[in-house]
């Protein structure tokens, strides 16, 4: 089994940095703000051959009481139980605060090694800064530079001294076994994407807190259902562009569109006591030009009334009427319901984008549907639609081979889309169809004789 390493600190000490340092990664979010981080992020990290598990963590305020920063402390003790070994790092350039000593105090009694990596220490191996830190009683500081990587491999050989490592036999078990089901959940911010991977995995996983814009990052987490592996991974929540002014929330639209375009499915949570937004299909119409499965989920359905679901059903029909493929799910996240027929349809979203769509097959849809209505004539040609096959998958592409095919017009490739859907029963994935028209060899010829 993989040692587990917690980094923590308190905030802006360069935890995110030293993260993406160990995992080779861009993974957590870095720029100059306290706070950034409020959940756990985990991350797979190897050293000289030896594999094992990071978690980043928010800012540590052991005293806190309420409020956000309470909560991101609950994570923060979280990922000390969950640890073999502790990074607690401290930033020589700031020095020692009351701070150091209160996270220090929590850790003492934690049970667990503790490795003091002093940051920020460029080419301060020997100075007689880091003698201060001392005071922590938690061994000898060692001096790292996270930015530049200085000081990290002997950091983690010493986090990571005495652990027995395994042949990696059970890792190439995995590797040849199916890959997990990337599942991202996005949305509007405050709509319960938090609360409802909270809610599947039966635990308090994610800082969820009735407050817009709590997580910040895009967080990855590892789940298991009926057998089959997903990674679950909880998206910032998008606002309008004209209401993204801190600098924070704009690099959290970035990682949730990357989150997006890296998804196998994406859950689009609604909020049903806010109805259906200009966001919304702003967040959906993204969904839909990265080519992700989707699953659209209306959360907080037991707080509306008769009036406010019929309001709020046609309302889904005008503004998402491009997603009309989508399964429509009504679920409530914090009271569990509707949970199992939405995990029914990620997995249908899933297995429909990739699907294997048989050349024989496909062509004979096209000679039927061409037979029951045959493409408009531009003029004095007629397209011929002559065979077809698949180009892709996830989403499926049906590449379509005939003649004057760029006269075909978008009304009858949306017929031809249905006719593949009905046929091969696909459900919550885009469907895109590709018209590639054959030259004709005797075009040169006429131009010559001209």
């Amino acid at each position: 089994m993989k040692p587990v390493l917690a980094i923590v600190g308190r905030p802006n000490v360069g935890k995110s940095t030293l993260f993406n340092r160990m995992t080779r990664s861009r993974d957590a979010i870095v720029a100059d703000f306290a706070g950034l981080t409020r959940d756990r992020h985990y991350g797979d990290a190897v050293s000289d051959g030896r594999e094992f598990i990071v978690i980043d963590t928010g800012g540590f305020e052991p005293t806190s009481e309420s409020g956000i920063v309470h909560e991101m402390a609950k994570q923060t003790r979280q990922a000390v139980a969950e640890a073999d070994a502790v990074l607690f790092v401290v930033d020589v350039r700031a020095g020692l605060s009351a701070q150091d000593h209160d996270i220090a105090r929590v850790l003492r009694t934690s049970g667990k090694r503790v490795v003091l990596a002093v940051n920020k220490a460029e080419g301060m191996s020997d100075s007689p800064a880091l003698n201060e830190f001392h005071e922590l009683g938690l061994g000898q500081p060692m001096a790292v530079s996270a930015a530049h990587g200085q000081g990290v491999r002997s950091l983690v050989d010493a986090a990571l001294e005495g652990f027995a490592f395994d042949d990696g036999a059970d890792d190439a078990v995995d590797a040849a076994g199916d890959k997990p089901i990337r599942l991202a959940v996005a949305g509007r911010p405050n709509v319960g994407k938090s609360t409802l991977i909270n809610t599947w995995l039966g635990e308090e996983r994610l800082v969820a807190f009735d407050q817009p814009g709590t997580t910040r990052d895009a967080i990855h987490v590892p789940f298991e259902r009926g057998g089959v592996r997903f990674e679950l991974i909880d998206t910032a929540g998008l606002r309008r562009k004209g209401r993204v002014f801190e600098a924070v929330e704009k690099f959290s639209v970035v990682k949730t569109l990357q989150a997006i375009a890296d998804a196998n499915v994406v859950v689009l949570l609604l909020d049903a006591t806010q109805g259906v937004s200009d966001q919304d299909a702003h967040i959906a119409g993204y969904i839909l030009d990265s080519g992700r499965a989707v699953v659209v989920a209306v959360n907080k359905w037991d707080a509306v009334d008769a009036y406010q679901r019929e309001m709020l059903e046609r309302a889904l029909a005008q503004r998402l009427v491009f997603l009309r493929y989508a399964n429509v799910l009504h679920i409530s996240a914090r009271k569990r319901q509707g949970l199992a027929p939405l995990w029914k349809a990620i997995v249908q979203a899933h297995a429909s984008a990739r699907a294997k769509l048989p050349t024989p097959v496909l062509t004979r849809l096209l000679h039927e549907a061409v037979a029951h209505q045959a493409p408009k004539r531009a003029g004095a040609v007629r397209p011929k639609l002559r065979y077809a096959h698949q180009g892709g998958m996830n989403p499926p592409i049906v590449v379509i081979h005939g003649n004057a095919l760029d006269h075909v017009t978008d009304a009858y490739k949306r017929y031809l889309e249905g006719r593949i859907r009905a046929h091969f029963g696909l459900v919550g994935t885009p469907l895109r169809i590709e018209m590639r028209s054959s030259r004709n060899p005797f075009d040169g010829d006429r131009q010559d004789a001209r």
